[in-house]
Protein backbone atom coordinates (compact mmCIF):
# COMPACT_ATOMS: atom_id res chain seq x y z
CA UNK A 1 0.00 0.00 0.00
CA UNK A 2 2.87 2.34 0.69
CA UNK A 3 3.76 2.34 -3.01
CA UNK A 4 0.12 2.57 -4.06
CA UNK A 5 -0.68 5.56 -1.84
CA UNK A 6 2.58 7.23 -2.72
CA UNK A 7 1.73 6.84 -6.39
CA UNK A 8 -1.70 8.38 -5.85
CA UNK A 9 -0.08 11.40 -4.28
CA UNK A 10 2.42 11.67 -7.09
CA UNK A 11 -0.23 11.44 -9.80
CA UNK A 12 -1.86 14.56 -8.35
CA UNK A 13 1.33 16.48 -9.19
CA UNK A 14 1.80 15.25 -12.75
CA UNK A 15 1.40 18.00 -15.37
CA UNK A 16 1.58 21.74 -15.02
CA UNK A 17 -1.60 22.48 -13.07
CA UNK A 18 -2.49 20.88 -9.76
CA UNK A 19 -6.08 20.55 -8.62
CA UNK A 20 -7.20 20.54 -4.99
CA UNK A 21 -8.44 17.41 -3.35
CA UNK A 22 -12.14 17.31 -2.52
CA UNK A 23 -13.13 19.31 0.54
CA UNK A 24 -12.31 17.53 3.77
CA UNK A 25 -15.10 15.07 4.49
CA UNK A 26 -16.90 14.56 7.78
CA UNK A 27 -19.23 11.72 8.69
CA UNK A 28 -20.96 14.06 11.16
CA UNK A 29 -21.55 16.56 8.36
CA UNK A 30 -24.86 17.61 9.90
CA UNK A 31 -22.80 19.54 12.49
CA UNK A 32 -20.56 21.18 9.86
CA UNK A 33 -22.97 23.38 7.90
CA UNK A 34 -21.09 26.53 8.96
CA UNK A 35 -18.01 25.57 6.93
CA UNK A 36 -19.78 24.62 3.70
CA UNK A 37 -22.80 26.96 3.64
CA UNK A 38 -22.45 30.64 4.63
CA UNK A 39 -26.25 31.01 4.79
CA UNK A 40 -26.28 28.80 7.90
CA UNK A 41 -24.73 31.51 10.11
CA UNK A 42 -27.00 32.35 13.05
CA UNK A 43 -29.75 29.92 12.05
CA UNK A 44 -29.79 28.27 15.50
CA UNK A 45 -30.76 31.62 17.08
CA UNK A 46 -27.91 31.15 19.56
CA UNK A 47 -24.15 31.62 19.86
CA UNK A 48 -22.69 28.24 18.91
CA UNK A 49 -19.20 26.74 18.99
CA UNK A 50 -18.51 23.47 17.16
CA UNK A 51 -15.31 21.47 16.92
CA UNK A 52 -14.56 18.43 14.73
CA UNK A 53 -11.47 16.23 14.64
CA UNK A 54 -11.10 13.43 12.10
CA UNK A 55 -8.45 10.78 11.48
CA UNK A 56 -9.30 9.21 8.14
CA UNK A 57 -8.11 5.81 6.85
CA UNK A 58 -6.26 5.08 10.08
CA UNK A 59 -3.24 2.84 9.56
CA UNK A 60 -2.10 4.04 6.13
CA UNK A 61 1.57 5.02 6.09
CA UNK A 62 4.24 5.85 3.52
CA UNK A 63 7.87 5.18 4.42
CA UNK A 64 7.01 5.31 8.11
CA UNK A 65 5.13 8.62 7.77
CA UNK A 66 1.43 8.91 8.56
CA UNK A 67 -0.03 10.04 5.22
CA UNK A 68 -3.70 9.40 5.95
CA UNK A 69 -5.88 12.55 5.98
CA UNK A 70 -6.19 14.35 9.32
CA UNK A 71 -8.57 17.26 9.77
CA UNK A 72 -9.29 19.68 12.62
CA UNK A 73 -12.03 22.31 12.45
CA UNK A 74 -13.53 24.89 14.81
CA UNK A 75 -16.49 27.11 13.93
CA UNK A 76 -18.40 29.90 15.66
CA UNK A 77 -21.63 31.58 14.61
CA UNK A 78 -24.23 33.86 16.13
CA UNK A 79 -27.38 35.76 15.15
CA UNK A 80 -26.91 39.53 14.78
CA UNK A 81 -30.30 41.23 14.70
CA UNK A 82 -28.96 44.62 13.66
CA UNK A 83 -27.65 42.94 10.47
CA UNK A 84 -30.92 41.06 9.91
CA UNK A 85 -29.04 37.77 9.95
CA UNK A 86 -25.95 36.18 11.40
CA UNK A 87 -22.16 36.08 11.34
CA UNK A 88 -19.87 33.09 11.46
CA UNK A 89 -16.26 31.97 11.14
CA UNK A 90 -14.51 28.65 10.61
CA UNK A 91 -10.84 27.82 11.13
CA UNK A 92 -9.53 24.49 9.86
CA UNK A 93 -6.39 22.46 9.24
CA UNK A 94 -6.50 19.62 6.73
CA UNK A 95 -3.48 17.43 6.11
CA UNK A 96 -3.21 14.83 3.36
CA UNK A 97 0.12 13.09 3.11
CA UNK A 98 2.79 15.76 2.68
CA UNK A 99 0.29 18.53 1.92
CA UNK A 100 -1.16 20.74 4.67
CA UNK A 101 -3.96 23.28 4.28
CA UNK A 102 -4.75 25.90 6.91
CA UNK A 103 -7.78 28.05 6.22
CA UNK A 104 -10.19 30.67 7.53
CA UNK A 105 -13.74 31.22 6.28
CA UNK A 106 -15.87 34.24 7.23
CA UNK A 107 -19.63 34.07 6.70
CA UNK A 108 -22.52 36.51 6.64
CA UNK A 109 -26.17 35.45 6.29
CA UNK A 110 -29.24 37.58 5.64
CA UNK A 111 -32.46 35.97 6.95
CA UNK A 112 -36.18 36.62 6.58
CA UNK A 113 -39.41 34.79 7.30
CA UNK A 114 -40.88 32.62 4.57
CA UNK A 115 -44.03 30.72 5.39
CA UNK A 116 -43.61 29.09 8.78
CA UNK A 117 -39.84 28.90 8.39
CA UNK A 118 -36.80 31.05 7.79
CA UNK A 119 -34.95 31.52 4.50
CA UNK A 120 -31.41 32.87 4.44
CA UNK A 121 -28.85 33.81 1.83
CA UNK A 122 -25.18 33.98 2.67
CA UNK A 123 -21.79 35.10 1.37
CA UNK A 124 -18.39 33.72 2.30
CA UNK A 125 -14.82 35.00 2.08
CA UNK A 126 -12.20 32.27 2.31
CA UNK A 127 -8.44 32.39 2.95
CA UNK A 128 -6.22 29.36 2.42
CA UNK A 129 -2.55 28.73 3.08
CA UNK A 130 -1.20 25.58 1.39
CA UNK A 131 2.14 23.97 2.23
CA UNK A 132 3.70 20.99 0.42
CA UNK A 133 6.86 19.24 1.60
CA UNK A 134 8.42 18.14 -1.69
CA UNK A 135 11.38 16.53 0.08
CA UNK A 136 9.13 13.70 1.28
CA UNK A 137 7.98 12.58 -2.17
CA UNK A 138 9.49 9.58 -3.91
CA UNK A 139 9.27 10.23 -7.67
CA UNK A 140 8.21 7.41 -9.95
CA UNK A 141 10.64 8.83 -12.49
CA UNK A 142 14.01 10.06 -11.24
CA UNK A 143 14.57 13.70 -12.05
CA UNK A 144 10.86 14.54 -12.29
CA UNK A 145 11.01 18.35 -12.76
CA UNK A 146 7.94 18.91 -10.57
CA UNK A 147 9.39 16.98 -7.64
CA UNK A 148 13.06 17.97 -7.73
CA UNK A 149 12.61 20.46 -4.90
CA UNK A 150 13.90 19.34 -1.51
CA UNK A 151 12.13 22.02 0.52
CA UNK A 152 8.68 23.02 1.70
CA UNK A 153 6.78 25.30 -0.63
CA UNK A 154 3.67 27.30 0.27
CA UNK A 155 1.21 29.78 -1.18
CA UNK A 156 -1.78 31.85 -0.08
CA UNK A 157 -5.10 32.24 -1.89
CA UNK A 158 -8.40 34.02 -1.28
CA UNK A 159 -11.76 32.91 -2.60
CA UNK A 160 -15.51 33.38 -2.24
CA UNK A 161 -18.69 31.41 -1.80
CA UNK A 162 -22.46 31.81 -1.65
CA UNK A 163 -25.32 29.77 -0.25
CA UNK A 164 -29.01 29.50 0.56
CA UNK A 165 -30.56 27.77 3.57
CA UNK A 166 -34.19 27.17 4.53
CA UNK A 167 -35.19 25.88 7.95
CA UNK A 168 -38.57 24.98 9.39
CA UNK A 169 -37.75 24.51 13.10
CA UNK A 170 -38.53 21.05 14.41
CA UNK A 171 -39.40 19.78 10.92
CA UNK A 172 -36.76 19.99 8.21
CA UNK A 173 -33.96 21.99 6.61
CA UNK A 174 -32.43 22.16 3.14
CA UNK A 175 -29.36 23.98 1.86
CA UNK A 176 -27.53 24.70 -1.39
CA UNK A 177 -24.10 26.28 -1.52
CA UNK A 178 -21.03 26.79 -3.69
CA UNK A 179 -17.56 27.67 -2.43
CA UNK A 180 -14.17 28.44 -3.98
CA UNK A 181 -16.08 30.03 -6.85
CA UNK A 182 -13.21 31.87 -8.49
CA UNK A 183 -11.00 28.78 -8.74
CA UNK A 184 -8.04 30.83 -7.55
CA UNK A 185 -4.68 29.79 -9.02
CA UNK A 186 -1.25 30.21 -7.47
CA UNK A 187 2.22 28.79 -8.25
CA UNK A 188 3.62 26.33 -5.74
CA UNK A 189 7.06 24.90 -6.31
CA UNK A 190 7.42 24.34 -10.05
CA UNK A 191 3.74 23.77 -10.61
CA UNK A 192 0.52 25.77 -10.43
CA UNK A 193 -2.16 25.04 -7.86
CA UNK A 194 -5.84 25.59 -8.64
CA UNK A 195 -8.70 25.57 -6.11
CA UNK A 196 -11.64 23.47 -7.30
CA UNK A 197 -15.17 24.84 -7.17
CA UNK A 198 -17.42 22.78 -4.88
CA UNK A 199 -21.20 22.55 -4.75
CA UNK A 200 -23.04 21.15 -1.72
CA UNK A 201 -26.62 20.06 -1.26
CA UNK A 202 -27.75 19.28 2.29
CA UNK A 203 -31.10 18.20 3.69
CA UNK A 204 -32.46 16.89 6.97
CA UNK A 205 -35.84 15.91 8.41
CA UNK A 206 -37.17 15.39 11.94
CA UNK A 207 -39.94 12.84 12.36
CA UNK A 208 -41.49 12.28 15.80
CA UNK A 209 -43.00 8.85 16.37
CA UNK A 210 -46.73 9.40 17.03
CA UNK A 211 -47.05 6.69 19.68
CA UNK A 212 -43.65 7.40 21.27
CA UNK A 213 -43.00 11.15 21.03
CA UNK A 214 -39.77 10.83 23.01
CA UNK A 215 -38.26 9.13 19.94
CA UNK A 216 -37.38 11.00 16.75
CA UNK A 217 -36.07 9.67 13.45
CA UNK A 218 -33.55 12.01 11.81
CA UNK A 219 -32.70 11.20 8.17
CA UNK A 220 -30.20 13.48 6.43
CA UNK A 221 -28.36 13.79 3.13
CA UNK A 222 -25.19 15.40 1.83
CA UNK A 223 -24.27 15.62 -1.85
CA UNK A 224 -20.89 17.10 -2.73
CA UNK A 225 -19.42 17.64 -6.19
CA UNK A 226 -16.54 19.49 -7.81
CA UNK A 227 -17.94 19.03 -11.31
CA UNK A 228 -15.70 16.06 -12.05
CA UNK A 229 -16.82 13.67 -9.31
CA UNK A 230 -19.62 13.49 -6.75
CA UNK A 231 -19.90 12.08 -3.24
CA UNK A 232 -23.14 11.00 -1.56
CA UNK A 233 -23.71 10.57 2.18
CA UNK A 234 -27.02 9.20 3.46
CA UNK A 235 -27.63 9.02 7.22
CA UNK A 236 -30.40 7.81 9.51
CA UNK A 237 -30.31 8.53 13.24
CA UNK A 238 -32.66 7.86 16.15
CA UNK A 239 -32.81 10.47 18.91
CA UNK A 240 -34.25 9.79 22.35
CA UNK A 241 -35.70 12.49 24.57
CA UNK A 242 -33.68 15.09 22.66
CA UNK A 243 -30.61 13.92 24.61
CA UNK A 244 -29.15 10.78 23.06
CA UNK A 245 -28.73 9.76 19.44
CA UNK A 246 -27.31 6.94 17.41
CA UNK A 247 -27.45 5.80 13.84
CA UNK A 248 -25.75 4.64 10.67
CA UNK A 249 -24.45 6.43 7.59
CA UNK A 250 -23.49 5.23 4.14
CA UNK A 251 -21.00 7.00 1.90
CA UNK A 252 -21.43 5.55 -1.57
CA UNK A 253 -18.52 3.30 -2.62
CA UNK A 254 -16.46 4.37 0.38
CA UNK A 255 -17.70 3.52 3.88
CA UNK A 256 -20.43 2.53 6.29
CA UNK A 257 -20.34 4.51 9.52
CA UNK A 258 -21.74 4.22 13.03
CA UNK A 259 -22.67 7.45 14.84
CA UNK A 260 -23.55 8.14 18.46
CA UNK A 261 -23.76 11.14 20.74
CA UNK A 262 -25.46 12.95 23.57
CA UNK A 263 -26.84 16.40 24.32
CA UNK A 264 -26.75 17.60 27.93
CA UNK A 265 -27.99 21.10 28.65
CA UNK A 266 -26.03 23.34 26.27
CA UNK A 267 -23.32 20.80 25.47
CA UNK A 268 -23.26 18.09 22.85
CA UNK A 269 -20.64 15.52 21.98
CA UNK A 270 -20.57 12.90 19.25
CA UNK A 271 -18.40 10.13 17.84
CA UNK A 272 -18.40 8.24 14.56
CA UNK A 273 -16.45 5.31 13.21
CA UNK A 274 -16.22 4.61 9.48
CA UNK A 275 -15.87 1.04 8.28
CA UNK A 276 -14.02 1.30 4.97
CA UNK A 277 -15.71 -0.57 2.12
CA UNK A 278 -13.41 0.53 -0.72
CA UNK A 279 -10.16 -1.11 -1.85
CA UNK A 280 -8.32 0.94 0.76
CA UNK A 281 -8.95 -1.95 3.17
CA UNK A 282 -6.32 -3.89 1.23
CA UNK A 283 -3.98 -0.95 1.61
CA UNK A 284 -4.02 -1.06 5.41
CA UNK A 285 -6.92 1.21 6.32
CA UNK A 286 -8.63 0.09 9.54
CA UNK A 287 -11.33 2.75 9.30
CA UNK A 288 -11.80 6.42 10.22
CA UNK A 289 -12.42 8.00 13.63
CA UNK A 290 -14.18 11.32 14.20
CA UNK A 291 -15.05 13.33 17.31
CA UNK A 292 -17.48 16.26 17.52
CA UNK A 293 -18.02 18.67 20.41
CA UNK A 294 -20.32 21.67 20.54
CA UNK A 295 -21.74 24.31 22.87
CA UNK A 296 -24.64 26.72 22.28
CA UNK A 297 -26.04 29.45 24.50
CA UNK A 298 -28.26 32.49 24.29
CA UNK A 299 -27.71 35.93 25.74
CA UNK A 300 -30.99 37.31 27.03
CA UNK A 301 -31.01 41.00 27.85
CA UNK A 302 -33.91 42.03 30.04
CA UNK A 303 -35.49 45.30 29.10
CA UNK A 304 -35.59 47.81 31.97
CA UNK A 305 -39.01 48.37 33.43
CA UNK A 306 -40.62 51.70 32.64
CA UNK A 307 -41.64 53.77 35.68
CA UNK A 308 -43.55 56.96 36.15
CA UNK A 309 -44.59 59.22 39.00
CA UNK A 310 -48.21 59.36 40.03
CA UNK A 311 -49.21 63.02 40.33
CA UNK A 312 -51.34 62.16 43.38
CA UNK A 313 -48.16 61.56 45.37
CA UNK A 314 -46.10 64.54 44.18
Amino acid sequence: MKKVFGALLLFSFMGVTLHAQQEAQFTQYMFNNMSINPAFAGSNEAICFTGLARQQWFGIKEGGDNVAPRTFLVSLDAPVNILHGGLGATVFQDQLGFEKNVGLRLNYAYRFNLGNGMLSFGAQAGFLNKTIDFSKFRPLDEGDPVLVSSSKESNFTTDFGFGAFYKLPGKFHVGLSAIQLTGAKQPIGKAEYSNKQHIFVTAGYEYTLPDNPEFEILPSLLVKTDGAAAQYDVTAMLRYNNKFWGGVSYRVQDAIAILMGMHVKNFRIGYSYDITTSKLTKAGSTGSHEIMAGYCFKIIIEKPRKSYRNTRFL
